[in-house]
């Protein structure tokens, strides 16, 4: 067999193992799938191209049998994944590792192939695709020793309390009642409420505190869908002492779970102020929701991957606008793949959670205020936005001409939310009307 020939089924083999990988991730059966699933599927793939190669090639005048080295070591990496499902402790411990297995095999296939292979795809084909291996493995060794390292330079700064089964993480300063409870959006945790967490302090208690499997909380062994969030919530502020009655404040996807704490706690909640809130009715109400959240569904899943092997450090993600102090804790937080595992976790149960929080559609005479970020708002969500201010007959819309994120992030729009909070303080405090502004 010629070289042109080897070429092809080099490329071929090779080429196949990638296109399929992505097609079974992104569109196929492992679409969605939690961390284990979606990485062992790419290795059992990439190790199915490798095997095919070494096959294949058997009957050629070039047998390429080098190429069962990368796939029995694919094949036995994925296979562990599926068979052991490992959770995110231990996938840390396997950081150390497997950077270092996968490097020496990548060493050892480009020696043989030097020697075995004759032909242009050994440069143009087999020798990058190590080299992206060896950059996975370095990327993943990178990861393993700068979480590490930011473990130990970023202590819990609150307290963890055990809600059943697994700690979550709380921040309290202030002092008095009612005690206001801050809910992050989807895949936020408590370090970018900074804005509005101070400020607050100076008038009342205020607690903030990160969802199971993200910032300094510990994972939890079941779905986390809204209930189990508000569950959760409850128990944390129950068996850490801290005393009610509450003001719950949702940003974006927290809106669901305070609605749902208050639906299931109604004798726990003296107010309700949302900012920017998720409406329950996102799937029906909002036209081109149900498309976003088919389409990144799948890429949720897959982010958890990416981060195990350093890709978020690259990205370096942070709000540039958020306080020195919460851009520091954000931006250590959103590295880690512990956050996109329960992000991938929390979307997969959106469906759930909007679902029951729909069920919950009245405060009574409780304070609320709604506040919406009109910029680049989605099409139907100002109409969903009143609507949320009809939970109550003592309430308030009050829009913003910013973008989402801004009603939390950006230091002027924020003293906006901060003051819907301290209004809806005053009208608890002295059963008062919501001023209209």
């Amino acid at each position: 067999m010629n070289t042109s020939t080897i070429g092809r089924i080099v490329t071929g083999c090779l080429g196949a193992g990638l296109v399929l990988a992505l097609v079974l991730v992104l569109v196929g059966p492992a679409a969605g799938a939690e961390e284990h699933v979606v990485t062992a599927t790419v290795l059992l793939t990439f190790a199915s191209s490798w095997a095919l190669l070494a096959i294949v090639s058997t009957r050629s005048g070039q047998p390429q049998r080098w190429a069962m080295l990368p796939a029995v070591f694919l094949a036995l990496a994925g296979g562990g994944l599926l068979v052991f499902a490992p959770g995110d402790s231990v996938l840390d411990a396997l950081g150390w590792a497997w950077p270092l297995l996968l490097l020496a095999v990548v060493a050892r296939t480009a020696t043989l192939v030097k020697r075995d292979l004759r032909s242009r795809t050994r440069t143009r084909v087999v020798y990058p695709l190590l080299a992206a291996y060896a950059l996975c493995a370095v990327g993943g060794a990178y990861q393993t020793i700068a979480a590490a390292t930011d473990r130990r330079a970023y202590p819990p700064p609150g307290q963890l309390v055990d809600v059943g089964g697994h700690r979550l993480h709380l921040q309290c300063a202030g002092t008095g009642t009612p005690t206001v409870v801050l809910e992050s959006g989807l895949g936020e945790t408590g370090g970018y409420w900074g804005w509005i967490s101070a400020p607050v302090a100076q008038l009342t208690t205020v607690c903030v505190y990160d969802r199971a499997g993200r910032g300094w909380s510990e994972a939890a062994p079941e779905a986390q869908d809204g209930v189990a969030v508000a569950t959760d919530l409850h128990a944390l502020l129950n068996r850490a002492g801290v005393p009610g009655p509450f003001v719950l404040v949702g940003h974006s996807s927290g809106a669901q779970y305070v609605r749902i704490f208050a639906g299931r706690y109604p004798e726990a909640v003296a107010g309700m102020v949302l900012l920017d809130g998720q409406p329950a009715e996102a799937l029906e109400g909002l036209p081109f929701f149900p498309i976003f959240y088919r389409l990144f569904r799948p890429v949720s899943a897959v982010l958890p991957s990416l981060a195990r092997l350093g890709v978020g450090r690259l990205l370096t993600f942070e709000d540039a606008a958020l306080p020195l102090a919460s851009r520091a804790v954000q931006r250590v937080h959103h590295v880690s793949p512990r956050l996109y595992r329960s992000e991938r976790d929390e979307f997969a149960e959106l469906p759930t959670s909007l679902a029951q929080a729909r069920s919950f559609q009245s405060l009574g005479g409780r304070p609320l205020i709604v506040v919406t970020a009109a910029v680049n708002a989605l099409a139907g969500w100002m109409p969903l936005q009143e609507r949320m201010a009809t939970l109550s007959t003592n309430s308030s819309h009050r829009v913003l001409q910013v973008v989402h994120d801004a009603v939390v992030t950006d230091r002027v729009a924020s003293q906006t939310s901060a003051q819907a909070i301290r209004d809806v303080i005053h009208a608890v405090r002295f059963a008062a009307r919501i001023e209209q502004r």
